[in-house]
């Protein structure tokens, strides 16, 4: 096990190289620059400041010198924040992208692989259909469509004794709680209703198998067999999804964060693609390919615990 994690992690460095070596080229290829503005700038003014970033070196000089600063930890300076790094705006917004994102994820996971297994074990009943019908509304209505109605909903239409909505329609507010519980119950709903969907089809299947039927030939309780027998098998399409929930979460939870205006990851990448902030957009490539390669990698290792079949 030991031996595939290693092979694992050093096939993420081509891999992670790869991302940014094409994500540097077409962000140098884009038209535009990250200095360009409304009012023109001087052209004494543009050499200093091409000067400074070594935007006035070869490209594959420039290319080689982030390179460089990367393997040393250094995300670079950011070309639009002239007193932040890189580092500096991911190391603030990354609590945001956590709070919300990490919240939401265990919270889907359980009460979708729950509703998934009830509508598999009471399959054609009422319980199944209003879950099917729940999954495909959480898949078919956008985040950007379910995001205001919340908002509408909690914060405008519902009031208090004081007449003030039930619950903030948007802004960080230092973490507090009453801040993060629409954007992690819009995250929730989304991801719990693929989660249901996905477990429900997967538990279906699994009680169909052979060692299913010899589990109630021995005369073993529907709780029995479905906790005991069928929960490991089962889940394991669910934990091939895990992977990607908790990247687009966690990192480009881009639609929720504007939505809410929320100072996080999503934030981010969308004001460094519209200033041409090379090295922002490219510091934020990096963190997201690097938790891809964690979370698959999570993802792998636990097929072998909930499958014993599996060696690696």
């Amino acid at each position: 096990m030991f031996a595939y994690a290693l092979r694992r992690m050093l096939w993420a460095i081509p891999t992670v190289l790869a991302v940014i070596t094409v994500c540097y080229l077409l962000l140098h290829l884009t038209p535009g620059g990250p200095f360009d503005a409304e009012r023109k700038l001087s052209s004494a003014v543009m050499q200093n400041l091409n000067a400074k970033y070594h935007l006035d070196e070869p490209l594959w000089r420039q290319y080689l010198r982030y390179l460089g600063a990367l393997l040393h930890g250094d995300l670079g300076p950011s070309f639009r924040y002239s007193d932040w790094t890189v580092n500096d705006l991911v190391r603030k917004a990354l609590p945001v992208s956590l709070g919300i994102g990490g919240i939401s994820v265990p919270i889907a996971l359980a009460l979708g692989v729950g509703l998934g297994t009830l509508a598999a074990v009471r399959r054609d009943s009422v319980i199944d259909h209003g879950v099917m019908v729940f999954g495909n509304i959480g898949n078919v209505v956008p985040s950007f469509v379910l995001g205001p109605v919340l908002v509408w909903v909690f914060a405008i239409l519902l009031h208090t004794a004081s007449g003030h909505g039930w619950l903030p329609a948007g802004g960080w507010g230092d973490g507090a709680w009453q801040y993060r519980v629409l954007p992690v119950a819009l995250l929730t709903l989304i991801n719990m209703a693929t989660i249901a969907r996905v477990m429900r089809g997967s538990m279906i299947e699994v009680l169909a198998g052979n060692f299913i039927r010899t589990a109630r030939a021995k005369g073993l309780s529907t709780r029995t067999i479905v906790f005991r027998h069928a929960m490991k098998p089962a889940l394991m399409p669910v934990v091939s999804l895990l992977g990607s929930v908790c990247i687009s979460s966690i990192t480009a939870a881009i639609v929720t964060e504007s939505v809410f205006a929320l100072p996080g990851l999503g934030q981010l990448v969308v004001n460094g693609a519209i200033n041409r902030d090379y090295t922002l957009v490219l510091g934020l490539v990096v963190l997201t390919t690097v938790v891809a390669v964690l979370f698959n990698l999570l993802v792998d290792l636990a097929y072998a615990w909930l499958d014993p079949r599996i060696r690696y």
